[in-house]
């Protein structure tokens, strides 16, 4: 019974990510400046990826990109080099999650989240900064030892452990939680509160909303 609840998931997933892709995203008007998406470990090797959802382990239970990439806007990615930089004097790095997001995949994520849920996904009618190339979600790990420092919740969990003012967590996760925000925001980083680890740039207006796969950018 279980097995079986587990592929008709999958099905259902399935069907909805053919859908997204099959629509397009929402239509604006500009003037915006021309996209110039930038592949962060081209920038600075020493940023560690975790891409989330070119795996199984995230929200959905289903890898959503066939490559395990990230890309952002070129100004945001020249300061997050600087973020990390900044954090490794500190003994620490930055191990990103996922950076540039086409829209097609925050359809899928908005279809899949239940209405109680949906404050931590993006509403694909408005678009996604991510869909601008211009957020990033993010965490640190200790350049001694490799690891995810220890932060008030888990990476996409959908409980308030995630906001940023989350109190009830031990005093040394609330200090990686700031070391993160300071140096993000030195850089012209903003959080999302209710997310620690997505920071948005401070140009994302003046983007596009994009629907690029990762195998179209050079």
């Amino acid at each position: 019974m279980v097995r079986f609840g587990k592929i008709a998931q999958l099905a259902c997933l399935l069907v909805v990510c053919t859908a997204a892709f099959a629509q397009g995203p929402p239509v604006e008007t500009g003037p915006f400046r021309a996209p110039e998406l930038v592949e962060l470990v081209k920038l600075d090797p020493t940023i560690k990826l975790d891409i989330r959802y070119a795996t199984k382990n995230n929200f959905l239970g289903k890898a959503v990109y066939k490559q395990r990439r990230a890309f952002l806007q070129r100004p945001a990615a020249e300061a997050l080099v600087r973020v990390n930089q900044s954090l490794r004097k500190q003994g620490y790095g930055l191990v990103v999650f996922d950076g540039y997001r086409p829209w097609s995949v925050t359809k899928v994520f908005w279809d899949a989240t239940p209405a109680d849920r949906k404050i931590f996904v993006a509403d694909p009618a408005r678009g996604s900064r991510h869909n601008r190339g211009c957020a990033v979600d993010l965490s640190l790990f200790d350049l001694k030892t490799g690891e995810l420092v220890k932060m008030p919740g888990d990476y996409d969990e959908m409980t308030e452990r995630s906001h940023i003012n989350y109190e009830c967590a031990t005093p040394e996760a609330k200090r990686f939680r700031e070391l993160l925000r300071t140096a993000m925001e030195a850089e012209g980083f903003a959080v999302y509160e209710p997310e620690w680890w997505h920071y948005d740039y401070k140009d994302w207006k003046e983007y596009p909303i994009l629907n690029i796969k990762f195998s179209e950018i050079k």
